[in-house]
């Protein structure tokens, strides 16, 4: 579980550097944008493989259940994943969703967190969800501290197509993705 600690600390750190203007900003002259954004995918990319490799390792040698989630709970989560699924293109695609949203990718990586909390009970998965979601909410608590970035308005047709590439990425993750990248069926 040590491997999974480090990437969600490499990963949450790059993560938390935006949230710190004066930092990013110090970062950016030392860096460069250019450099800035390497150093940042760089390390964020470290820690996304060593929280993959890190949760696998930590599921596959086997970790406490510290809790049995209710089997009505994969309903909620599988409802909370559709959106969180939609929300993804949406923050891509300007429409009345990322209008009203606000910030999609975060809610969907907190909507994600979230479903993942109420049907996993095994410590890895309560160090990597509960992570990702307090990241969530500090993230957007810090959003609202920076200065906004102009909102574009966007056409319906933006949402209308981040509904139709979420529903069939949910699709494709129930159907098998999910399975075959995670090794865990959705469908049993």
């Amino acid at each position: 579980m040590e491997i999974l600690i480090i990437g969600l600390a490499l990963f949450v750190a790059a993560h938390l550097v935006p949230a710190r203007p004066a930092l990013r900003a110090g970062l950016v002259e030392r860096l460069g944008p250019v450099g800035y954004r390497a150093v940042f995918g760089l390390v964020s990319l470290a820690g996304f493989v060593l929280i993959v490799y890190g949760f696998g390792m930590a599921r596959a040698q086997g970790v406490p259940v510290l809790y049995d989630p209710p089997p009505w709970t994969r309903h909620i989560a599988m409802l909370l994943m559709l959106f969180a699924f939609i929300l993804i293109p949406a923050a891509y695609l300007p429409g009345r969703i990322k209008a009203t949203v606000k910030h999609p990718m975060i809610t969907a990586v907190k909507t994600w967190a979230l479903a993942h909390l109420l049907v996993n009970g095994d410590a890895a998965s309560l160090v990597l969800f509960l992570t990702f979601l307090a990241w969530g909410v500090y993230d957007r608590i810090s959003l609202k501290r920076r200065p906004a970035p102009e909102s574009v308005r966007g056409s319906m047709r933006n949402d209308i197509l981040a509904v139709v590439i979420g529903v069939v990425l949910y699709a494709a993750f129930v159907w098998k993705l999910h399975l075959w990248l995670i090794g865990v069926p959705i469908l049993t």
